[in-house]
C-alpha cells in the first residue's frame, strides 16, 4: 500500500499565464489525470492534494514574498486545482491540505479535509496512523520539484516512508527533480519512478 501526494497542482503554477507559472508544468495535467485515474484501491491507501494558500493582505510579510510574486490567493482562479479529484477511484480516500509555506509539515495544527465529506484529520496523526497500519511507501507528484515537492519528500522520509517520484509528473523552477534527488536525498529511501 502507498499514500499519494499531489503537490500544488494549482492554476497559478500549472497554467502558462499563472502568477507563478512553472516552466513545462502545463503539459503535466493530462498525464497526471490519467495516472490518478489508474490508481487502484487495492494498493492506494489515500490521495492527498496540497494547496499553496496565501492571502493578499498578509503575503508581503512572508519570507516567500522576497523570492516570488503573490500567487495562489485563496478562492481566486489561480488558487484552484487544475486536477479533478473525482477522476480518482471513489474507493480511495481523497483529502486536501491547505498550507501557507513551502513545507507542508511546518505549520502546526494543520488538518486534512476529506474531499467527499467526513471528519477532518490532524495532519501528523494521519501520517502516523498510515505508518502504524503498515503503509511504508509514498508517491509524490506535482510542482515545484525544488520547493514544495522537495519539502513534501523531506517530511515523508523523516516519518519513515520510502518515496517514489514519477519523473514525468513533476517540474521544478530552478532544478529538475532528478537534480533535487541527487543533491538533497542521496542515500535516502527516495527514487525516481
Amino acid at each position: 500500500m502507498k499514500v499519494v501526494l499531489v503537490v500544488d497542482t494549482q492554476a497559478d503554477f500549472m497554467d502558462p499565464d499563472g502568477a507563478l507559472a512553472v516552466a513545462g508544468a502545463d503539459v503535466l495535467a493530462e498525464p497526471m489525470r490519467a495516472w490518478l485515474a489508474g490508481l487502484s484501491p487495492a494498493d492506494t491507501a489515500a490521495v492527498l492534494f496540497t494547496f499553496d494558500t496565501h492571502f493578499a493582505e498578509t503575503y508581503a510579510s512572508l519570507p516567500e514574498a522576497a523570492q516570488f510574486p503573490i500567487h495562489c490567493v485563496r478562492e481566486t482562479a489561480g488558487w484552484q486545482n487544475v486536477l479533478d479529484p473525482e477522476g480518482i477511484d471513489p474507493l480511495i480516500p481523497v483529502y486536501r491540505l491547505e498550507k501557507g509555506v513551502f513545507a507542508m509539515w511546518e505549520e502546526p495544527g494543520l488538518e486534512l479535509q476529506p474531499v467527499a465529506g467526513g471528519a477532518n484529520a490532524d495532519r501528523d496523526a494521519f501520517f502516523a496512523d498510515l505508518r502504524e497500519s503498515g503503509v511504508e511507501d509514498a508517491t509524490v507528484t506535482g510542482v515545484a520539484a525544488d520547493y514544495c515537492v522537495r519539502w513534501a519528500i523531506d517530511g515523508l522520509v523523516a516519518r519513515g516512508f520510502r518515496v517514489t517520484v514519477p519523473q514525468a509528473l513533476t517540474r521544478g523552477i530552478a532544478r529538475p527533480i532528478e537534480q533535487v534527488l541527487a543533491q538533497d536525498f542521496a542515500g535516502e529511501a527516495v527514487r525516481l519512478g
